[in-house]
């Protein structure tokens, strides 16, 4: 398991419970069944059970507007969001593309553009990464990638004046999923003006597979998988010209399309106010040419759009046209979606969901973010039953229980980048076979600080032990819990597993069970799942390990 996981998911659930996640090695005996340890001697016991576990298809479409595209909460208690652009193509999911859309806002009310006459000279667009600082490796491939370029131009124009400037750029990878380098390092990004109403009320214009339509082509740029960060100072006394913050700048070539549908718009209805403004210039979507490069993560909240213009200034009788910007806002005010599309045919995974056995479960298990496929496992009663014939005869306590599933060979090794495999565990109730993921809960042993999973690479390819130990045990035991009001006996409610991690505040506090990354996860897992013989010993199992007085 790569250190990046590791740090993640160790820092997360330390932060938010308080309690050990093991790595690489056995677990100890949780608090919930220590006592058969403390005092008489007692014998411990590791029995696995076969369970169900079955690919659920998602049909591609997930929630990914602005409130399912959170990674966390910052300091100051602001989402910070996340989206996805590129595409990316390999043998076992088949072909992955992602695109983006956004209004976009004016940055007052009734624009005045300064002066008269305004006349656009550029436009461009900044993409920035998740996070604007180098020492953070989850979003680069390597700080040691960093290349600094410093050198002198001796005719900038600054104001209007040539000068001699000294200009300093670095430049760095980003964290690729996909393929890395050679004839894949560079995508065509293009940018279009969007001409369906992001309506905020309309939930088909929340999901990733929503219907928007394009109109004018804005500009494309060649994207080389390289974001700079940029800075301009005087030689004569090294004041600062331009300073350009971490991200990948590309100028929009269609500058009559910002003539006419903005700054000749100057005093119109048009840009009078917000509500007319996003009616009007509906939005921008972000997209890629090709379908087999590989994805990379931006912060859709940190988007630019800045337009260079001059217009005309009257200052004692002389007239000159000196240059401004405007920069469009496109932040949290706006309506965003990630949009996704998928290509199957002929794949794995798609086999796989159209043979999704429910009743018996199947041999491969397919999980991938972005609205991918799922995986629901199930304990089943006559295991419960089981279990609670040797707590009633025996007298034995559930010392530990853990659903282990291996990775499959076959799953897609992200070499180039760093790895960070990641899932959420999940309680449902499933109605008519459907996964309500309204109606999702944490596991009783997430929120009762005993983790949520660890791994171990050995033996190869490795494999995950998802913690369910109370889960066990409140079956068991018969425990209750209250449902609408009443007292009931806790249920045994499949277990759905999904691609991401839990979204939480800096202090660790999660915020809340639909709020998690699968709406961004670039991942796609193989996991193994049932064997009909029971003689694969790397099948999917439950591990329970109980304890009895000697």
């Amino acid at each position: 398991m790569t250190h990046n996981l590791k740090k993640t998911f160790a820092m997360l659930l330390l932060a938010i419970f308080g309690s050990a996640l093991l790595y690489n090695c056995e677990p100890d005996p949780d608090s919930l069944g220590e006592q058969l340890f403390n005092g008489d001697a007692a014998q411990g016991n590791e029995i696995s059970y076969p369970v169900i576990a079955y690919n659920y298809d998602n049909n591609d479409s997930i929630r990914s507007d602005a409130s399912r595209l959170i990674s966390g909460l910052n300091e100051s208690g602001t989402a910070t969001n996340v989206a996805v652009l590129g595409a990316f193509t390999e043998s076992q999911f088949g072909m992955q593309r992602a695109s983006y859309v956004t209004q976009l806002r004016m940055p007052v009310d009734n624009f005045d553009f300064n002066g008269a006459d305004p006349k656009v000279d550029s436009v461009v667009l900044v993409v920035r990464p998740p996070a604007n600082t180098a020492s953070n490796t989850y979003f680069f491939e390597s700080s040691d990638s960093l290349k600094t370029n410093t050198y002198a131009k001796t005719d900038f124009p600054v104001d209007g004046v040539a000068t001699e400037v000294s200009i300093e750029k670095k430049t760095y990878p980003v964290r690729k999923y996909g393929k890395i380098g050679g004839a894949s390092k560079s995508m065509k990004i293009n940018v279009h003006e969007v001409t369906t109403f992001l309506d905020a009320n309309n939930d088909a214009l929340k999901r990733s597979n929503a219907s928007v339509s394009t109109g004018e082509l804005l500009g494309s740029g060649v994207f080389d998988g390289n974001i700079s960060s940029l800075s301009i100072t005087k030689k004569s006394d090294n004041s600062v010209v331009f300073t350009g913050n971490l991200g990948f700048r590309m100028k929009l070539s269609n500058t009559n399309f910002f003539q006419t549908h903005i700054l000749d718009k100057k005093g119109k209805p048009e840009l009078q106010d917000a509500a007319n403004f996003i009616r009007y210039f509906k939005g921008i979507k972000i997209s890629v040419d090709e379908t087999d490069r590989y994805l990379y993560q931006f912060s859709p909240n940190d988007l630019q759009l800045i337009m260079y213009y001059k217009y005309d200034k009257t200052e004692n009788g002389t007239t000159t046209r000196p240059q401004t910007t405007l920069s469009f806002n496109l932040g949290s005010a706006n309506s965003h979606i990630g949009l996704y599309e998928y290509n199957r045919s002929g794949s794995p995974a798609a086999a796989a969901l159209a043979a999704s056995n429910s009743a018996e479960g199947d041999e491969r298990l397919f999980v991938q973010g972005m609205g991918g496929p799922s995986v629901v496992v199930k304990i089943k009663d006559e295991t419960i039953a089981q279990l609670q014939d040797v707590y009633n005869k025996d007298k034995a306590g559930i010392v530990s229980a853990k659903i282990r599933i291996y990775l499959d060979p076959a799953t897609w090794k992200n070499t180039g980048s760093t790895e960070d495999r990641r899932f959420t565990l999940l309680n449902n109730t499933l109605n008519a076979g459907k996964i309500d993921y309204s109606k999702l809960t944490f596991t009783s042993d997430l929120t009762s600080g005993l983790g949520l999973y660890y791994f171990k690479d050995k033996p190869e390819p490795g494999y995950y032990d998802f913690v369910v130990t109370k889960t066990i045990k409140d079956l068991v035991e018969g425990k209750k819990e209250t449902v609408d009001g009443t007292e009931q006996l806790i249920v045994n409610k499949p277990l759905i597993i999904t691609a991401g991690t839990f979204a939480a505040s800096t202090t660790g506090t999660l915020l809340g069970v639909r709020n998690t990354t699968r709406a961004f996860d670039m991942n796609r897992i193989i996991l193994t799942g049932i064997d009909k013989t029971n003689t694969n010993p790397k099948r999917i199992q439950l591990m329970v390990t109980y304890g009895t007085k000697k």
